[in-house]
């Protein structure tokens, strides 16, 4: 999946260092990242070296940090408009184009997850300006990863959503499932995130009851992933389908829902996603 970079090791530990030339910076417009393409199809993000502009430290992996070059408010980044590189080279691509690259054509996969962490942080920096009790401007601690207020003293943290993935199984089929006005029209599984005061095994039985309209038993856990395009923390579950498999589809939020046999189950070629990985757990017979 996409957060294992093994060997290489992720520190999200803040570090208030200022950037080398070579160090790589992330520019965010919406779900857009500024980068190039080398004439190989290989994606080049630009160095600190290039920007006028203030940047932001993110994380290390292994050695080599990482910075966002966050605009004001109002204010629109374009390359070659003086604070960032040369307009020539660097293009606002979609994260989903860094995601979907793979070697040889493509970043690393510890490039392609410090993108998508790098986006997470890039949306609460810039939800998080002022200050939600009094609206004075926030300012970040020179110790750890968070937003203080001078005046009344509240403290931010970053925001992390989370939400299940869930594998309903019936004997040898897999529930599978296609999502209702998405940008992304692949085969997915019943997904959704948790409500207060719900547990995860809460939140997996309501939400397959709801898209699907089946009750669940026997939940077991399978894994997790941080997913920083959405600012998830995603949790992988398996269960099996309890009494009555017939499928009552909620159709706002699906656009399929259907039982898949083991041996009619495609192959998740981008095995990023713990979607991905949890359906290649199941057509290879390795769920349980």
């Amino acid at each position: 999946m996409i957060q294992d970079i093994a060997p290489s090791v992720f520190h999200n530990e803040y570090e208030p260092v200022n950037p080398a030339s070579g160090d790589t910076v992330f520019v965010f417009k919406q779900k857009l990242v500024l980068a190039a393409k080398d004439p190989d199809g290989t994606i080049v993000f630009p160095k600190a070296g290039e920007f006028e502009k203030e940047l932001q430290y993110l994380f290390r992996i292994d050695d080599q940090p990482y910075f966002l070059c966050l605009p004001e408010p109002g204010e629109e980044l374009l390359p070659g408009a003086g604070l960032l590189p040369d307009g020539g080279r660097y293009e606002y691509i979609p994260l989903m184009e860094v995601r979907r690259s793979t070697d040889p054509a493509g970043p690393d996969l510890a490039s392609m997850f410090a993108c998508m962490t790098a986006f997470h942080l890039f949306t609460w920096y810039d939800r998080n300006r002022l200050c939600g009790r009094c609206g004075q401007p926030l300012h970040h601690s020179d110790k750890e990863r968070m937003l203080r207020c001078p005046d009344c003293g509240n403290m931010v943290f970053p925001t992390i959503a989370p939400a299940v993935i869930v594998g309903v199984i019936d004997g040898e089929r897999l529930l599978m499932t296609k999502y209702a006005g998405r940008a992304y029209k692949g085969w997915a599984l019943i997904a959704g995130f948790c409500e207060i005061g719900e547990t995860v095994e809460d939140t997996v039985r309501r939400e397959v009851l709801e898209e699907a309209g089946v009750h669940v038993k026997n939940l077991r856990y399978v894994a997790s992933q941080p997913w920083g395009s959405d600012l998830n923390l995603l949790v992988g579950m398996f269960c099996e389908a309890d009494g009555d498999v017939s499928i009552h589809m909620d159709q706002e939020e699906l656009s399929r829902a259907v039982w898949v046999d083991r041996a009619d189950v495609p192959e998740m070629k981008d095995n990023h996603s713990l979607t991905g990985h949890m359906i290649e757990l199941f057509r290879t017979g390795r769920e349980r």
